[in-house]
């Protein structure tokens, strides 16, 4: 399993390309941003919450939007 996770904006394929090429033998994932913007349709909170805790640590957006790429723990 990765130590440190690269994920890359959808808008910098070249950087992806290249980040997965450096690190590809060592212990770091390098991902494309899956996400596509806010999933829910609706603005109401859905009626019961079903996730007992939040998965994101931590708001990478504006990284990726400055800089197209974020580096995390994958811990």
């Amino acid at each position: 399993m990765a130590d440190l996770l690269f994920i890359v904006s959808r808008t910098e394929p070249k950087r992806y390309m290249y980040l997965k090429h450096v690190y590809a033998d060592e212990r770091r994932d390098v991902v494309l941003d899956r996400r596509a913007g806010e999933r829910r349709g609706s603005q109401r909170p859905p009626p019961t919450e079903r996730r007992h805790v939040e998965r994101r640590h931590r708001d990478i957006t504006g990284e990726l939007q400055s800089f197209g790429w974020a580096l995390v723990s994958a811990r």
